[in-house]
């Protein structure tokens, strides 16, 4: 009995032809117990005269022409007589009859029909590239919604494909996705059941790889070496990051998503063909987009500024990270998600490194070229911007330093004033780095405040850059992950420090006058007291105008205090004894201040720098 070309899975359901296909029993619904023999001819007949009027090798009018192109419902037809055709044949098998004349020609016919689909198939594939490229698919909310609403849609019931309402409820590009998406499931559905399902996914891999893998070099997604990184100027490295960015964004938010719901809706009938598929599809360019990420971990020379860029790479794949394993979920492509799981790890151990390279270069900066006036170190702003916008990446800071062992105390240097806040209800790890940061920071800069020549002005450093870190943290995310007990505490050294400079700064000037500035004074000493305040307060002043206080209430606070403490005492002093040293032209030959000169003298204070050309002198304007 001939049997040259017979598909064994349409005859013995044990063996299926395509691994992972289904299989007859699977696949096709039981037929009826029998099929009377006028019935099987009539089926067979009906099949004939569609399948010949399509078959190419003896139509020129199939030849040139698509199915499903010209005539929806003849398509749809054409599925039905092959669907009924292999019903017959599985009945006839079934039936021991696999020698009889209606089998052979119904096999012969199945043949034709097979090869016609798959030429309609790859025409649609092919034809329809724009209309089902990821972006036009993916433009469907989930997976779950296309599948819903293409199988809602009725053939027999809309056999030219008129939609109505719904169709007017889509946009043209949707809408021949849509068609297209329909169009190609029936085929497969076909093909599968019918134990063609090799030759269907062979066309469906060969051509929707190829989009993915245009996809993929149009994003500028290659594979790097190594080596290759490690040679790049900074500059030109940082350009591929930012198109790796831009290509996960554009991969997650179409490429791969629009592919898995096309296959996911193709291939419903069967979950192993559509993995397969799938899995062949996408692996090759998925994990090399996710590779990227671990191979620019890997360079060797890198200074700290470039952890915001790592930082930026793990931040895409965690908050992609539930679509990657959505989409990526079969465990044939479970190389993807391992390839994820592994740059996010070696990301996390860079910016480890890179914040260990951060604090040693606090630690090591070695210049000793002093602030003019006390003003904001350059260390401290750029420290402080380098905290501030690692804040901005707090919830992906503390995925990463979450298992990472505390620093230890001891190697700090050992400065009471700045010693760390009491753990008596431990911080989290990332509060323990960035307070930690910001102690080697204040550390350093009190080495640096011990330049200053004049120890009022080391004070007033110290002051203003404590003032700037704790304005930097209010004004930032910092705020959110430092406890109120460390800056509360860091805001009173603040005060202190500032007492401090008044104390070295205006010290001398208090002293000049007496402990008692209304007691009875004989006029020698009264006018040699002015003598000394005059020579005290003049001297202060000159120190002190070129110092600068940048930051308005820490100004105000200072100007204030001082002028609370010298102006009050001077002026009861003055009142109490200008009559003491003569008449008016005795008292302007002793005393070269008043108290308001004393007042307007103060206000000048902190709002110039040593380039200014300063203030008038005190003696000649008196």
């Amino acid at each position: 009995m001939p049997r040259k070309g017979m598909r064994s899975l349409c005859f013995s359901p044990e063996t299926p032809l395509f691994q992972g296909s289904l299989s007859p029993s699977s696949s096709i619904t039981s037929p009826a117990s029998g099929f009377s023999e006028s019935m099987i001819e009539q089926i067979i007949d009906t099949a004939a005269i569609i399948v010949a009027k399509w078959d190419g090798e003896t139509s020129p009018y199939a030849k040139v022409t698509s199915m499903f192109y010209e005539s929806k419902r003849e398509a749809m037809h054409f599925i039905r007589s092959v669907n009924d055709l292999r019903k017959i044949m599985h009945f006839l098998v079934s039936g021991q009859d696999s020698g009889s004349e209606n089998l052979i020609r119904a096999q012969r016919l199945m043949q034709i029909a097979m090869k016609r689909l798959q030429k309609e198939f790859y025409q649609i594939l092919s034809m329809n590239r724009a209309h089902l490229d990821p972006e036009s698919v993916s433009t469907r909310s989930s997976r779950t919604s296309t599948q819903s609403s293409l199988s809602d849609y009725d053939y027999d019931a809309s056999p030219d494909y008129e939609i109505g309402a719904a169709k007017e409820s889509i946009s043209e590009v949707e809408e021949v996705s849509f068609m297209a998406m329909s169009d190609l499931k029936s085929i497969a559905d076909c093909m599968i059941g019918s134990g063609y399902a090799k030759e269907c996914v062979q066309i469906y891999n060969m051509i929707r790889k190829s989009i993915i893998n245009e996809g993929i070099y149009k994003l500028g997604i290659e594979k790097v070496s190594s080596s290759k990184i490690n040679k790049m100027e900074w500059d030109v490295l940082n350009l591929k990051i930012k198109g790796w960015l831009e290509a996960m964004k554009i991969s997650m938010r179409t490429l791969f998503t629009g592919e898995r719901i096309l296959c996911d809706f193709v291939f419903s009938s069967s979950d192993s063909i559509r993995e397969s598929c799938f899995s062949e599809i996408t692996k090759e360019g998925a994990v090399l987009l996710f590779e990227f990420p671990e191979v620019v971990a890997k360079v060797k020379k890198s200074s700290p500024d470039r952890i915001f860029r790592l930082l930026g790479m793990y931040t895409a794949i965690s908050d992609n990270w539930p679509e990657i394993e959505t989409i990526f979920s079969f465990e044939s492509i479970s190389a993807v998600r391992s390839q994820a799981l592994n740059s996010m790890a070696r990301l996390s151990e860079s910016v480890r490194l890179l914040l260990l390279d951060f604090e040693s270069m606090i630690q090591k900066d070695s210049s000793k070229t002093t602030v003019p006036g006390g003003g904001i170190h350059p260390l401290t702003i750029y420290s402080m911007n380098y905290l501030t916008a690692l804040a901005d990446y707090g919830n992906i800071l503390t995925d990463i330093i979450s298992d990472w062992p505390p620093p230890a105390i001891s190697s700090l240097p050992e400065i009471s004033f700045y010693s760390p806040v009491s753990n008596e209800s431990p911080a989290a790890p990332i509060s323990d780095r960035i307070s930690r940061l910001i102690l080697v920071l204040l550390c350093k800069l009190d080495s640096k405040a011990k330049y200053y020549k004049d120890v009022a002005v080391s004070y007033l450093f110290l002051a203003n850059n404590l003032q700037y870190v704790i304005s930097r943290i209010h004004k930032s995310n910092l705020h959110s992950l430092l406890s109120k007990e460390w800056i509360t505490k860091h805001e009173v050294k603040v005060n202190r420090l500032a007492t401090s400079y008044e104390r070295f700064a205006w010290g001398n000037v208090l002293a000049s006058l007496p402990a008692n500035p209304t007691a009875p004074m004989k006029p020698a000493e009264a006018k040699e007291c002015f003598r000394k305040f005059s020579i005290s307060f003049e001297d202060a002043y000159w120190k002190q105008i070129s110092c600068v206080v940048p930051n308005s209430m820490l100004r105000d606070q200072i100007k204030v205090s001082i002028g609370r403490k010298l102006v009050a005492v001077y002026r009861n002093f003055f009142d109490s004894h200008k009559s003491t040293i003569g008449d008016e032209k005795s008292i302007t030959l002793f005393v070269r201040f008043y108290p308001e000169d004393v007042g307007n003298y103060l206000s000048d204070l902190f709002i110039r720098t040593l380039t200014s050309g300063g203030g008038s002198s005190p003696s000649s304007s008196s």
